[in-house]
């Protein structure tokens, strides 16, 4: 079941998130960077922030009563961007992802967006290898923001529509 996301989830969208990011930043980065106590608290910050404006939409997919997975999207600098998209580990591979990314999708359509962007880790390779399969692609004006890489998503309306 995917829903808006409650401030009674912020601690397991945090351990998610903790959990997922570790997959990906391990051997990248030094453990309290994206571990540790403080970054825990910085990342329930940003989470509540998120949940709580009005311009942010927080997804949560749930699955037997847990939290699995995690979307967030918000318009910056005039783009509305994927700023995040987290499956437990434990739940990879199972359609959760696909599923939240479906529902951003979804929504970006009702609000009549025809362009998404998002920022990559670049060695994430798993992340990278399903942003594609969903139709991501390199955005030509600024492929590379750090060490993440820069994507774009042209949103169709939905069939049926125009």
């Amino acid at each position: 079941m995917i829903r808006t996301a409650r401030r009674d989830d912020l601690d397991a969208i945090v351990t998610l998130h903790t959990e997922a990011r570790a997959t990906y930043y391990s051997g990248h980065l030094a453990e309290e960077e994206y571990a540790g106590a403080a970054e825990a608290g910085r990342s329930r910050d940003g989470w509540a922030r998120a949940v709580d404006r009005e311009e942010t939409t927080v997804l949560v997919a749930e699955e037997d009563g847990a939290l699995v997975g995690v979307a967030a999207h918000s318009v910056r600098d005039g783009w509305t961007c994927l700023t995040q998209l987290h499956v437990s580990p434990a739940h990879w591979r199972e359609g959760v992802g696909s599923a939240l990314h479906l529902a951003c999708v979804a929504d970006w359509r009702r609000r009549g967006v025809t362009r998404a962007r998002l920022e990559v880790f670049g060695p994430n390779e798993r992340a990278r290898a399903f942003y594609s399969a969903c139709g991501w692609v390199p955005d030509p004006e600024t492929p590379r923001h750090g060490d993440h890489l820069v994507l774009r998503l042209a949103v169709a309306e939905a069939p049926g529509r125009g």
